[in-house]
């Protein structure tokens, strides 16, 4: 009952007119920082965060989360039209997204990253109501045996991701792995790559890197060959029926995964999605479509981001671990 008496009186203070416009302003503009490539949620909280100095600290926080939503989400958009991701979340959404895009269902893909994300994020947000004391003691269990076992299960994405070139794919993995070593070591404080350069002391700005990969390789395509034009404007971005009932079961498991590994403090959607989107292909009766336009490949990753964005609140908000 204790919980309800507080839900009831959050329920009072958030739905105000004041509040709710906060939460509206803070997705609006959320998104459109979003889906700037190379910004993404970080970058949109440290940009809007002096706007909300002025406001108390409910409505504060209240635009905070919805700014914090709004970029997650808009980072979708144009891995979907550009094949460029807003943020590292976004890879994954690129490898179906674009193709949907490149065959006409843009709108499609726009409409079930959307469904999808509210989906798991409203699921979120109950499950951080009445069970984050619970779940953020078990989170806290997660020990080093765990996250040990949480990097060998990465490796086997890359094994699944790679398709067949499994060389190629370790190859870049090792690669990923020696950029991440770039900067001052965590135990020591030694300067590990850097060449005496100051700007690379605090590492390599992943999100930075990953969207200049995706931009530059487009930009290199599209000077080699001619591409694939978008086949029709942006229409209709409801899904159909057939198209919901083929994306829910992806909706769903997406959101589990998100929702379970983004309870582990450091668990990032970076993380999570890639997982998710593996799992799929392998759930999948016919993986050969993941690639090239399947909208699963679309609605996990974008489930699973949004599911670890609301989970991550609960050893946040409980234990002050974000």
């Amino acid at each position: 009952m204790d919980v309800l008496g507080h839900l009831g009186s959050g329920f009072a203070a958030a739905l105000t007119p004041t509040n709710l416009l906060m939460a509206l302003l803070g997705s609006l503009l959320g998104t459109l920082v979003g889906v700037l490539p190379g910004l993404g949620p970080t970058a949109a909280i440290a940009i809007l965060f002096p706007l909300t100095t002025v406001l108390q600290p409910v409505p504060a926080i209240i635009m905070l989360a919805g700014i914090y939503y709004g970029a997650m989400y808009g980072g979708s958009t144009t891995a979907i039209l550009l094949n460029i991701p807003g943020e590292v979340a976004s890879v994954p959404t690129c490898l179906d997204g674009y193709p949907m895009a490149q065959q006409g269902r843009g709108g499609v893909a726009l409409g079930i990253s959307a469904i999808g994300s509210f989906f798991a994020g409203t699921l979120g947000v109950v499950a951080l109501t009445f069970f984050a004391p619970f779940l953020a003691d078990q989170a806290l269990r997660f020990g080093p045996p765990e996250y040990f076992g949480l990097m060998v299960l990465a490796f086997t994405v890359i094994a699944s991701l790679s398709g067949g070139s499994l060389v190629k794919g370790f190859a870049m993995a090792f690669l990923g792995y020696f950029v991440s070593l770039i900067g001052l070591g965590p135990s020591t404080a030694e300067p590990r790559f850097t060449f005496g350069w100051t700007l690379l002391m605090s590492g390599v700005d992943l999100i930075a890197l990953v969207v200049g990969l995706f931009a530059i390789s487009e930009v290199f395509l599209g000077l080699e060959e001619a591409r694939v034009a978008i086949a029709e404007k942006i229409r209709n971005v409801f899904p159909s029926w057939a198209d919901l009932r083929q994306a829910s079961p992806a909706i769903l498991r997406g959101t589990g995964i998100g929702f379970v590994l983004g309870l582990l403090p450091g668990c990032a959607p970076g993380v999570t999605v890639f997982l998710a989107y593996d799992a799929e292909k392998k759930l999948s009766k016919r993986p050969e479509r993941f690639g090239k336009g399947a909208i699963e490949g679309v609605a996990s990753p974008e489930s699973a981001n949004n599911a670890t964005s609301s989970a991550g609140f609960i050893p946040l908000m409980a234990l002050g671990i974000p």
